[in-house]
């Protein structure tokens, strides 16, 4: 007699299927955004049904909500690797920002579904609860940082947390973001091999440079 599954083996059953779906979904999203991306194709690549897709995520916007959760919270997890405690402020500063390239750089779905959604002005990540608060731990890290590093005497530059990580965000996002047309004015692939390790060293030099008041 074949034995049921246990509540703890259907759990881990419903987070590998909702797991599964949400990878999918991110890709087709990316590649056609909210409104071009369609359930029953996302099912037809999940070899599932569309009424699956509906049981574990309700809608197609809550589907897309997820998927940004996902996304955002994935970067989230990689700025809490940085142990600033044991690194002095303009390490720890520079790390910051390379990480960040590295992961824009790892990560191209993230940059475009960020796009989309600033087409869409935000409506959908402004009726995520997950995401309300995501952006706070990033935050009181530079914040952190910053406050080190202008106790030292490394950072002299006004600037608040928001704007360090807004200058952060902008130089790794408009790489990727921006790499199309980019190319096109300008003859030269940003994302090439050849000008990785040169534009991953020049955004932390950037910002470090600025929080310094290097002239």
């Amino acid at each position: 007699m074949t034995s049921q599954p246990t509540t703890g083996e259907r759990r881990r059953d419903a987070d590998r299927t909702k797991a599964e779906i949400l990878a999918v979904a991110q890709r087709e999203f990316a590649r056609n955004g909210y409104a071009g991306a369609r359930v029953d194709e996302i099912a037809e690549l999940m070899r599932t049904t569309k009424r699956m897709i509906y049981y574990y995520f309700g809608s197609k916007e809550r589907l897309y909500i997820a998927v940004l959760e996902k996304a955002y919270t994935e970067v989230r997890q990689v700025e809490r690797t940085l142990d600033v405690e044991h690194l002095a402020p303009v390490e720890a500063i520079r790390t910051l920002a390379e990480l960040t390239f590295d992961h824009h750089d790892a990560h191209r779905e993230f940059i475009k579904l960020v796009s989309i959604e600033n087409i869409h002005q935000a409506e959908h990540i402004r009726k995520s609860e997950v995401l309300a608060n995501l952006g706070t731990p990033v935050l009181d890290l530079i914040s952190r940082i910053l406050d080190a590093g202008r106790a030292r005497g490394d950072f002299v530059t006004k600037a608040d947390a928001i704007d360090v990580h807004m200058m952060i965000s902008a130089f790794c996002f408009f790489r990727v973001a921006n790499q199309h047309t980019f190319g096109a004015l300008f003859g030269r692939d940003m994302t090439a091999p050849e000008h990785r390790a040169r534009l991953r060293r020049m955004v932390g030099e950037m910002v470090v440079g600025y929080l310094r008041g290097d002239p």
